[in-house]
């Protein structure tokens, strides 16, 4: 029987994981280190896995919905916390001629999608002119073809992890500051963790959701953890001074075919992303050439956005598996010893989900979904 458990990471995953143990009834500590480049801090918060060009893996697409329809009741729960969940829909488009086969062969997949899962739905998906795509999206371009997408939605993930917290702690769970070197195991099973400063843990359970820092924990639990950190920039402008007839906070996600977007706040501010940089290692840096390919891609599909002020630039350290999917289980033969980390660009859609299903496991609750694609170990 499980009583206590340490959660070790603040991200999203983590902050998710504690927040259901806690409402659960469990004595939960959460660690955080609260690194710098952490992937909750910077990510956009694109929540559409309908719209996703990720097209290997039923898996993850199936789990990626469960987590999406998740999303909302989450955010309910959490009515009374600053969490940001809202629903804006998204513009997918072509916007120029090269991009108009792209443009085909996401339609397609997206009526697949809808033939064999139903979502989207036949009604939340429709094509746009260009004259109304831009309505939506006053800075966009004179674009080819778009697709909007009504039931996606955008999510702060550092203000929803915090939110998850701060329920958590109401719930009791106890949130520190600290660095965790080691999780302690005897005879097969976790006993606690251990800290930088000496100080120790104990616990019945032990969750690892270190994000791209969770590989630090391979030799304790005995199982390979092949994650990897991938650098992502995000270049965020004020747009408020602008001359747009509608405000940055009824725009919806703007999407095109080179792996960037754009993600519009009420606050005025639109955040443009992102840098897919593999090979970078633990570095949250900015970069000039960074700087360039985000501010060129944006100013190609919404030229409009070419007198925004620079804000700020976030960077991120995505966590990405060797194989794409996230790490969600029990370790194998250590008691006690759960991951859930390698979320790679899509932890704020996976992210509370995912925390859910790992507490449930934890508890000892069969998940809802299947967790074979996803077992640790299975590299």
């Amino acid at each position: 029987m499980i009583d206590s458990a340490i959660v070790v990471g603040g991200g999203i995953v983590g902050s998710s994981v504690g927040y259901h143990l806690a409402r659960a009834g469990l004595d939960v500590r959460l660690l955080d280190r609260e690194d710098e480049g952490r992937a909750t801090t910077a990510g956009a918060g694109i929540i559409s896995p309908a719209t996703s060009s990720r097209t290997g893996s039923t898996a993850w697409f199936e789990f990626g919905l469960e987590a999406a329809d998740y999303y909302p009741d989450l955010a309910t729960a959490l009515d009374d916390y600053a969490h940001s969940y809202t629903r804006t829909g998204l513009l997918s488009v072509a916007a120029d001629a090269d991009e108009v086969g792209d443009f085909e062969r996401a339609k397609t997949r997206v009526e697949r999608r809808t033939e064999e899962y139903g979502h989207p739905t036949e009604d939340s998906v429709r094509e746009l002119s260009p004259a109304e795509a831009r309505a939506k999206y006053p800075p966009l371009a004179d674009v080819e073809r778009a697709l909007f997408f009504e039931d996606a939605a955008r999510v702060d993930g550092q203000a929803f992890a915090s939110a998850l917290r701060e329920a958590g702690r109401d719930a009791g769970l106890t949130v520190e500051n600290a660095d965790v070197t080691g999780v302690d195991v005897e005879n097969g099973s976790v006993a606690g963790v251990s800290t930088a400063s000496g100080a120790t843990y104990d616990a019945d359970a032990a969750v690892v959701a270190g994000g791209a820092w969770s590989p630090a924990f391979e030799a304790d639990l005995d199982v390979s953890v092949p994650v990897e950190p991938q650098r992502g920039q995000i270049l965020h402008l004020d747009v408020d001074g602008l001359d747009f007839d509608r405000p940055a906070g009824e725009w919806p996600i703007v999407s095109a075919f080179r792996h960037q977007y754009q993600v519009p706040w009420p606050d005025g501010r639109v955040a443009c992303g992102a840098t897919r940089e593999s090979g970078t290692g633990f570095e949250p840096s900015v970069t000039l050439d960074g700087l360039r390919s985000v501010s060129s891609e944006a100013l190609r599909v919404a030229p409009g956005l070419a007198d925004a002020t620079h804000l700020e630039t976030r960077v991120g350290l995505r966590p990405v598996s060797a194989d794409g999917l996230p790490f969600l289980g029990g370790v194998p033969d250590v008691d006690g010893a759960y991951l859930a980390a390698g979320h790679g660009p899509t932890g704020l859609t996976l992210g509370p989900y995912s925390g859910k299903v790992v507490a449930d496991l934890v508890r000892g609750v069969e998940p809802e979904v299947d967790l074979d694609p996803f077992r640790v170990g299975r590299l």
